[in-house]
């Protein structure tokens, strides 16, 4: 399971609405890729094309979809929003990452 925050649900809503996307037609895909100061990375966008081995969920009332190989690096993580002077944006809640880099954008399992 992916789960979403309150925060985090409120802001992708508020982003999809922004770019004029239907949130029945369009979901939030998250993914792991290589990259960054500590070797994987994450990335979001909003798709609506499903994939043949994708992993669905629902949280918070947002779907969520990843691809099956993110899905091993992401099982239980959290999707989670900061605002405010200190705010990160976006981060990850990720119990499986092992280390972070400072800025909370790559890890390494």
């Amino acid at each position: 399971m992916i789960y979403v925050s309150n925060k985090a649900k409120e802001k992708v809503t508020s982003l999809l609405k922004d770019a004029n996307l239907s949130g029945d037609e369009y979901f939030l895909r998250v993914s792991v890729v290589s990259g960054g100061c500590s070797g994987l990375s994450y990335k979001m966008d909003f798709d609506n094309e499903k994939k043949p081995m994708d992993q669905e969920f629902e949280d918070n009332g947002l779907k969520v979809v990843t691809d099956l190989k993110s899905f091993l690096y992401l099982v239980n993580t959290t999707l989670e929003f900061s605002e405010g002077l200190n705010g990160k944006g976006f981060y990850f809640n990720n119990p499986n990452a092992s280390r972070s880099c400072g800025c909370g954008e790559s890890f390494s399992v």
